[in-house]
């Protein structure tokens, strides 16, 4: 976990950015986050700053009236930061028409406590599941596909295979960072994005819808074999257990992790596209989080494909945008 940042998420650290584009506002009222192996520190305004955080539950922040109860009970208590959901079935209810009122009520409520926020976007996946997608996006499974099980049952988990649902995802995420650049830059309420939510496929082995299958059996992308060899050497010990750079297919590469390390990796990558727009509007720190496995849990019993140890390696090589 970044150090200094008390957040109720389990993080990892991932690389900074480097040569991200700067946002609109100036750079010096733009978060970052320095990771150096003496400290990490979270940077706002030129100063390194510690977050005393309280996370809201899922539904807390679904209306304009629970930030006026529970925004000054948080001040109360001598917290400096909310994590709080925004929900895009409650952002983009209807394709293409976005409604931030409930969000800029939180951000005014919390600027006048003396908070700040950081945002938790519940996209794609929320704990794996797929429910705090908009219905029109449920609603629609040959646009938007769901991952499927081994005997073709489909899930509820849309699938990390659905182009139109990452470019969906995608371009009500850049709507939100655009939002809150707009009405907070200057003043720097939001701190940071959590992008999307404890990702993975629950269930034996991984997707098995048909695009999931067919790129299952082709070669592992050129780019996470660069990135594997560069770091043999200081792979965690599960994937390098494994590893085999002479292999081609995701099965001869990773062995018995292969459905884990190509879940990460098609995770991996849709979030980083999700994060890519984001930052194109507005520069903040952005972070995953992972359900970390349970005592003997295998993969699919915990959400398999998130950002856990034994893959991190693998975020770190997709995961571009992704600031920890």
């Amino acid at each position: 976990m970044l150090r200094g940042l008390a957040i109720a998420a389990c993080c990892a650290l991932l690389p900074a950015v480097a040569g991200a584009r700067q946002s609109a506002a100036s750079p010096a009222t733009v978060p970052l986050v320095l990771l150096d192996k003496a400290a990490d520190q979270l940077v706002v305004n030129g100063k390194p700053i510690v977050l005393f955080g309280g996370e809201l539950g899922n539904s807390s922040a679904g209306t304009a009236a629970q930030a006026d109860a529970i925004l000054p009970a948080m001040a109360r208590l001598h917290l400096n930061t909310v994590l709080m959901p925004v929900a895009w079935e409650q952002l983009e209810p209807t394709e293409g028409h976005f409604d931030f009122s409930i969000l800029d009520h939180w951000i005014d409520t919390a600027r006048s406590d003396n908070l700040h926020l950081v945002l938790l976007w519940f996209g794609s996946w929320k704990n794996a599941f797929s429910e705090y997608a908009p219905l029109w996006v449920k609603a629609d499974t040959k646009r938007f596909p769901r991952a499927q099980a081994a005997d073709g049952t489909p899930l509820e988990i849309l699938s990390s295979f659905g182009e139109e649902t990452r470019l969906a995802d995608s371009r009500a995420f850049a709507a939100l960072l655009r939002h809150v650049r707009e009405k907070d830059a200057t003043t720097g309420t939001v701190l940071m994005v959590q992008v999307e939510n404890e990702v993975g496929y629950l269930g034996p082995g991984r997707d098995r819808s048909p695009e999931a299958d067919r790129v299952f059996a082709g070669a592992v992308p050129a780019a996470l074999m660069q990135s594997m060899a560069a770091r043999h050497g200081e792979l965690a010990p599960e994937l390098a257990a494994h590893f085999n750079p002479q292999g081609k297919t995701w099965r001869e590469v990773f062995g018995e992790s292969a459905n884990e390390a190509f879940m990460a990796w098609r995770y991996a990558t849709y979030i980083d596209a999700v994060a890519a727009a984001g930052k194109q509007e507005y520069n903040l720190p952005m972070y995953v989080n992972a359900q970390l496995p349970a005592f003997l849990e295998r993969a699919g019993d915990y959400p398999s494909g998130g950002p856990h140890p034994a893959v991190l390696d693998i975020y770190r090589a997709a995961t571009t945008h992704i600031d920890f």
